[in-house]
């Protein structure tokens, strides 16, 4: 899994998270969730904040993190609610996705890889959304001077306009900058895109 440093800063992040109960969306989940139909793959989903509310919105999601106490929360909290989630925990390092989906989602996720597995993942991303269907993708980006939640040498900053290049050829709805301040005087630089494929197959 993305074992190292990242597993054990969001398992102690999502264990008091679990605790206070602080479970609202934070602001890319927000700008996210109303592109977000039909069958849905949330890739690090995290604590399922955003595949929840999608599965309360009418989604069928499957969700995947490699934290095994925001898998068993999410499976909880749709068991409870009774919604349309299936949580898996998965090692995300490895993973290929099977199927095709109306939206696939990756908040926060890309950056934890080494370049060459973050853009394999982006790739299979794009392949596996059906036509009509969005991809969502929230990155860390160049000038971001916040590291402490990386394993050296296991991470990739993207290029700021690099998402955008990669889609080129589907419909850019979104695409939005923002920075944000970190401990010690530092930055975190985000890029967030929401692109449609071709087409019109959405369910």
């Amino acid at each position: 899994m993305i074992r190292n440093r990242a597993i054990g800063f969001f398992e102690t992040q999502f264990d008091k998270q679990i605790r206070t109960g602080a479970l609202a969306l934070n602001p890319f989940e927000t700008l996210a969730l109303p592109f977000l139909r039909g069958q849905v793959l949330e890739l690090g989903c995290g604590l399922g904040n955003m595949s929840l509310e999608a599965a309360r919105r009418g989604c069928s999601v499957l969700a995947l993190d490699g934290c095994a106490n925001a898998v068993s929360h999410i499976a909880e909290s749709a068991q409870a609610e009774r919604l349309s989630v299936e949580a898996q925990t998965a090692d995300l390092a490895t993973y290929r996705i099977t199927g095709k989906f109306d939206a696939i989602a990756a908040i926060g996720l890309l950056m934890f890889f080494p370049r060459d597995r973050a853009l394999e993942i982006l790739e299979d991303i794009m392949s596996h959304v059906r036509p009509g269907g969005c991809a969502i993708l929230n990155v860390l980006i160049e000038g971001t001077t916040y590291l402490d939640m990386f394993e050296p040498n296991h991470y990739y900053l993207f290029g700021r306009t690099e998402l955008q290049e990669k889609f080129a050829d589907w419909n850019v709805l979104l695409s939005q900058y923002r920075e944000f301040e970190a401990p010690g005087g530092k930055l975190k630089s985000f890029v967030t895109l929401v692109a449609r494929q071709s087409g019109n197959d959405i369910t």
